[in-house]
């Protein structure tokens, strides 16, 4: 009499056990799918529902550089997609097409955007790097009338050439004459004299960096601070993180806001001394520091603060990391060395106090090796704008309304489709029409800034090009004709890209006198 409810349980059993089989087959067969589809497209990796690629992103998220760049060699278009958790989705690109498309032809619709500028908005407020519309346009209408005045130009050339005679040289000098030759760390130094350039240009303020014997003002360690936490930011997976951290007020984000209270509190005294020191003097003519200049068009003190923040931002790390990656790659390249000595030699500077300045207009060959090394390492790896609505870049991929969009430069210098087969090699002579010879002028070719945008392009293009430019053939000339770089460690350094880029645990060298 039993049976039949037995068989009737052994029935529900079955059923269930089945309608759980056939729920597990289609999960396994939706997520084999969803993987499966990524990897045959090749233009994003793994996604899966709910979760998007979370899981992938946050596997490589101490190797995005890496990753970003095995997924864009992969990619037909050099273009992916990236969805995270919560996030909007990221479309990263390395096609020279997509980045002009980005940053100029539908420049209007990819802003930098809120989400972007809430990243840097706590350090850099409404300033020129990060703001959006007539803010930004207003002071990019300021600074570029500023940076193409030639009273600018000269000043920061005298600037350069002060600190490298009286600073820079002779800090090398000690390291050189020291018994056995001491050992001294090259980004450090380098990075060191570039805050010194940066703070006289933009505030009239000399914070004296380059003397060793001291510990650096609290508004450089501050500056390092403030940059690494906020660029650490945009590598959590989901934006709540940091902004509980920041709401609560623990954490990096307690350190950030103390690094960040410091600078804001440094800069504005200094611009309120300023303010007095023109009261007294009355007329601005001469004053030539950036400070000046925005204080003498009516500007706030608080809209002056983040202007000249960004331009200190913008100018204090970004030469010195090229340079240093530069040295270390001459130090490889015994040849390419030999022949920026030759075309300073050329320029008959040696038994002068320095280089003049249309001697640095026609160091091209030292040009194309400071280009040739920040494309392989550029100061900014990645850079980010949010569309303000649908769209669809030149290979296809199609952009919805608030998708963060990065363009690459990292990824870009490391493109066989981009650069040849020989993307890997450091090699200046890239960069001309035709290699040059021994006593014919090299001319430097036409290379779209959309390809190479390490200095951004379009509208945005930066403003202080040629002045880096400047500043470091001035450098590597001077530096070179006087000193031998001699690295210590013979491994690769790594690249550490945060706001700017650095090379992790320094350049640690000798310096040696050079005979001649």
């Amino acid at each position: 009499l039993q049976l039949p409810k037995e068989k009737t349980k052994n029935s529900k059993m079955e059923i269930l056990t089945a309608f759980l089989s056939i729920l597990l087959t289609l999960g396994f067969i939706l997520i084999f799918s969803c993987s499966t589809k990524a990897l045959k497209q090749q233009t994003k990796p793994p996604s899966y529902p709910l979760i998007g690629s979370i899981l992938s992103f946050n596997k490589n998220r101490h190797r995005l550089l890496q990753w970003y760049t095995d997924l864009l060699r992969l990619s037909p278009s050099q273009t992916i997609t990236i969805d995270l958790l919560l996030n909007r989705r990221t479309i990263i690109t390395a096609n020279p097409e997509n980045v002009e498309h980005i940053l100029k032809t539908n420049f209007c619709n990819v802003p930098k955007g809120k989400p972007f500028t809430d990243l840097l908005g706590d350090l850099l407020g409404g300033g020129i790097f990060n703001s959006d519309g007539e803010l930004w346009s207003s002071q990019r209408k300021l600074a570029s009338h500023e940076f193409t005045m030639r009273s600018l130009r000269e000043f920061t050339f005298e600037i350069l050439r002060e600190e490298v005679e009286t600073r820079l040289i002779p800090v090398l000098s000690s390291a050189a004459d020291y018994c056995g030759g001491r050992t001294v760390d090259f980004q450090e130094i380098l990075k060191r004299f570039a805050f010194d350039v940066v703070c006289k240009v933009s505030l009239g303020w000399d914070p004296d960096c380059l003397d060793l014997t001291r510990p650096v003002p609290d508004l450089v360690e501050a500056f390092d601070v403030a940059a690494a936490i906020s660029a650490r930011r945009a590598t959590e997976p989901v934006n709540a993180v940091w902004k509980l951290k920041r709401f609560f007020n623990v954490g990096s984000e307690r350190r950030l806001r103390e690094a960040i209270r410091t600078v804001h509190v440094s800069v504005s005294k200094i611009i309120r001394a300023k303010k007095k020191c023109l009261d007294i003097g009355g007329d601005v003519s001469d004053k030539q520091d950036l400070l000046s200049r925005f204080l003498a068009a009516g500007h706030n003190e608080e809209a002056v603060r983040d202007s000249v923040i960004s331009f200190i931002m913008a100018g204090r790390n970004t030469t010195s990391a090229a340079m240093t990656w530069l040295f270390w790659l001459l130090s490889e390249n015994d040849d390419v060395e030999k022949k920026i000595l030759e075309e300073v030699r050329n320029k008959g500077s040696l038994g002068r106090p320095g280089l003049g300045f249309e001697d640095l207009r026609e160091m091209s060959y030292t040009k194309a090796c400071l280009c040739e090394a920040m494309r392989l390492f550029p100061p900014v790896a990645w850079d980010s704008k949010h569309a303000a609505n649908d769209d669809v870049l030149p290979n296809g991929t199609h952009v919805k309304k608030g998708d963060k969009v990065t363009y690459f430069p990292y990824g870009m210098g490391r493109m066989e489709k981009v650069w040849g087969q020989d993307w890997d090699q450091f090699k200046p002579t890239r960069w001309f029409d035709e290699e040059p010879n021994y006593g014919t002028k090299p001319v430097l070719k036409s290379v779209r800034s959309f390809k190479f945008p390490v200095f951004q392009a379009g509208p945005r293009v930066c403003i202080g090009k040629e002045m880096a430019f400047m500043q470091m053939k001035y450098v590597v000339g001077l530096v070179l004709s006087r000193f031998e770089i001699i690295p210590l460690c013979k491994n690769p350094p790594v690249f550490v890209p945060l706001l700017t880029a650095h090379m992790a645990g320094g350049l640690k060298v000798k310096i040696k006198r050079r005979k001649h």
